[in-house]
This record gives C-alpha cells, structure tokens and sequence, in this order.
C-alpha cells in the first residue's frame, strides 16, 4: 500500500470518529422529568417562567448566581439555577430555554436562552395604532 493510501484512511478515521464523539455530547430537548431521570446529561428545557416566585440574584454575595422559577412544557416546575449573572430584562421574558443538568429536583442551568416579545412586535403596527 502507498502512503498516501494508508493517511487517507488514517484522516478518515479521525474524521468518523470525530463525528461519532459529537453526536455523543450533543444535548436535546426534554422535559424537567425526563432531565431528572437523566441526572447528570445536559439537556435543553423549554418553558415559561413562573412569575408568582421569587427571583433570587444577590450580586454581592456571588454575582454568578440567579435563582428562579420556570414551568416546562408538561407544566412541571423546577427551581432553576442559573450560573451566570441575571439576563438584562429576564421578568419580561415570554419563552425560556434553559440549557443545563438536573440535580435532584432542582436544575443547574450553564446558560438560558430568552425570546423577548418585544423583539417581535412589528414597531409599524405601533405607530399605525
């Protein structure tokens, strides 16, 4: 065999397996229920924040640190952690994607995804009104 035969399939299993590695590590959508039987995966949650609860954020204590409520789409509620400092306007939220792991009952979020309705309202509407 020539060497260029036995590099060419020597980069075509680098590739594979580095395709199989990130299909492994890639997180889905689920439910709060389905991260609690999952414990320890990181999943992708989608939901609306529970605006009857406390908000948490102490940034004198750990400005890491942002505590809140949120029902998933099966109308389950968790407490959320978030690991990062509170989202600028995070109460006017209309739909959250929590990015994180369960523990217990309460879910570790590394980052939250947020839709903002302002952002969507056609502003020519408004002046038309």
């Amino acid at each position: 065999m020539k060497k260029s035969h036995i590099i060419g399939i020597i980069l075509i299993a680098v590739a594979i397996g580095a395709i199989f590695t990130s299909l492994g590590d890639a997180s889905t959508y689920a439910s709060f229920s389905i991260a609690q039987e999952n414990e320890g995966k990181e999943f992708h949650v989608v939901g609306k924040l529970d605006k009857s609860k406390e908000m948490i954020y102490e940034p004198e204590k750990d400005p890491n640190i942002f505590v809140f409520y949120m029902k998933d789409s099966d109308s389950a509620e968790r407490k959320v952690i978030l690991h990062q400092a509170k989202p600028q306007d995070f109460e006017h939220t209309e739909q959250i994607v929590a990015i994180g792991k369960c523990e217990g009952k309460e879910f570790h979020a590394s980052s939250v995804l947020m839709k903002c309705p302002s952002k969507y309202v056609d502003t020519k509407q408004k002046v038309d009104s």
